[in-house]
């Protein structure tokens, strides 16, 4: 239900600042950015009554300085509790439970050539373990294989590495995550052992990607590139390579600050601002026949 809230700009831009300055993994971008929120506020440009323009003006303003796609303002037309991730479980639960666990489609072509779409998202790992397990195991059965993640908005990083170990014979460091909290840096490695057959390093596999390909299913799809364990076919993704928190400033409106940054162990950065280009460039619409092609003539090579 939407609920009507009055809307007073400048605690909402000062409660953004403040979080801006404590969490954002680029302390000195932070400042700029927030310089720039307190000037724009003092000019008079954050002047509106309605949350959803103001959350455009904000996030337009947060992200002119490095185009970093997670630091957002976001709206929420219904009004959301304090506790923001308390209400993004419920919504992703919901996804999950009527996308078949964010696998909605298995598929076989001509030559044995396995289709596998992931969308909208990689579920936490403690809720897809089992049907991507599942899904991976019925794959694993074919000569080539096309993971689709077109439509894929992201997710967590642990069901990345899930899926990454189908994909590969050795334990293999995939990515790392410097974190501002505690000036740390994680390693993510994929398993040692994975629930039922895995699909192997050896077999062709592409990965389908689009302009909405984002986040986490980026870090699956650089993940894979970096490693020469796939060919990309289609378009540029979004490029937000930044893990965000969310929190809560206004009854509609949800800050979303990136507090680490990824590190690829084989090129040393990440796919953030520019997305993961493409191997084979073409439309997203036209990437699954493309990739169907290229597997068949290399299994027939």
């Amino acid at each position: 239900m939407t609920t009507v809230t009055e809307l007073r700009p400048a605690p909402v831009i000062d409660e953004t600042i403040r979080l801006l300055t404590e969490h954002y993994v680029f302390p000195e971008t932070a400042e700029q950015v927030a310089g720039l929120l307190r000037q724009r506020l003092a000019d008079g440009a954050y002047d509106v009554d309605e949350a959803e323009k103001l959350a455009g003006l904000v996030t337009a303003d947060l992200q002119s300085v490095n185009s970093d796609r997670h630091l957002r303002l976001k709206y929420h037309a219904d009004q959301v509790p304090a506790e923001q991730g308390a209400a993004n479980l419920k919504a992703m639960r919901r996804q999950f439970d009527t996308t078949l666990g964010g696998v909605p489609r298995v598929e076989l072509r001509d030559g044995e050539v396995a289709v596998l779409e992931l969308t909208p998202m990689l579920f936490p790992l403690e809720w897809a373990a089992e049907p991507l397990s599942a899904a991976l195991t019925l794959v694993s059965r074919a000569k080539a294989l096309i993971l689709d993640l077109r439509a894929n908005l992201g997710g967590a990083p642990d069901t990345v590495a899930f899926v990454c170990s189908y994909l590969l014979d050795q334990r293999t460091h995939l990515n790392s995550m410097y974190w501002r909290a505690g000036d740390r840096t994680d390693q993510a490695w994929s398993l040692p052992y994975v629930p039922g057959a895995r699909f192997g390093g050896s077999k062709p596999v592409y990965v389908l990607t689009s302009g909405a390909t984002f986040s986490a299913a980026e870090e699956l799809t650089y993940n894979l590139q970096q490693l020469g364990r796939a060919v990309i076919v289609g378009e540029s993704t979004r490029g937000a390579a930044h893990p965000c928190k969310g929190w809560t400033v206004h009854p509609h409106l949800e800050a979303t600050i990136p507090t680490g940054r990824a590190i690829n162990p084989i090129s040393g950065t990440n796919w953030e601002g520019t997305g993961v280009q493409p191997d084979v460039a073409c439309t997203a619409a036209d990437a699954l026949e493309h990739a169907h092609t290229l597997a068949l003539a290399r299994l027939a090579d």
